[in-house]
């Protein structure tokens, strides 16, 4: 799984920042310093899509699983809200912000596509919309499941996720859609955002399953 290892997420790092004395005013701040995250890893998918090893690329952009990791992220982010490097989130996890900052840009090409009417079919526009929001629903509790270290329920919620995806495949790939040029002209962008997270969400598993087929200490 390379950059998006499930080895290197929280294994309990909340448990491990003690009494943590933080108001409403500071959690905003953080909250919006993870969400510039996600803002900062789309803009290098932007500027990297056209690359074949651009999922990795913009990984390495990101500072993950690197040595120089924290020296990068204060060259790019250096109004850092203070000790928020010390404690972990769900918004911290590399998966949970590739997975946010690729549905944040299929959602927006989408809207763009299909909010003016006339331009898509209504049916077609709500089914895609619908099978978008379904999609990154069944990530995000994986997500969450493997951050509680419960990989084998990581690994239904993320073929669900699968699942989904393929309905966004389907809905873009019909042959109604073949007939609508506003979506010939979006599709490649769109399955190219598609098939990355397809296969970001593949590595986890992978690795979810080694992990779960790993003997434990007891069976060694």
């Amino acid at each position: 799984m390379s950059d998006f290892d499930s080895d290197n997420l929280s294994e309990n790092e909340w448990e491990e920042n003690g009494d943590l004395a933080w108001n409403e005013f500071d959690w905003e701040v953080y909250l919006r310093e993870q969400e510039g995250a996600i803002h900062r890893y789309l803009g290098f998918y932007e500027s990297l899509k056209a690359g074949p090893e651009r999922i990795d690329e913009v990984a390495d952009k990101m500072g993950w699983d690197r040595a120089d990791a924290e020296e990068i992220e204060e060259r790019e982010t250096p109004e850092k809200v203070l000790f928020s490097d010390e404690i972990y989130t769900l918004q911290k996890n590399p998966v949970y912000i590739a997975t946010k900052a690729l549905f944040l840009s299929l959602r927006r090409s989408w809207e763009l596509t299909a909010s003016q009417p006339g331009r898509v079919p209504q049916p077609m526009a709500i089914a895609m919309i619908s099978a978008l929001h379904r999609c990154e629903e069944q990530a995000v509790m994986a997500i969450h499941a493997l951050d509680f270290g419960d990989y084998s329920m990581a690994i239904c919620l993320f073929k669900r996720a699968l699942s989904a995806l393929n309905e966004c495949f389907s809905s873009i790939g019909s042959e109604e859609a073949d007939g609508v040029e506003d979506v010939r002209k979006t599709r490649e962008d769109l399955r190219q955002r598609l098939f990355d997270l397809r296969e970001i969400w593949l590595r986890v598993i992978s690795d979810c399953r080694e992990d779960t087929d790993r003997p434990t200490e007891d069976e060694e």
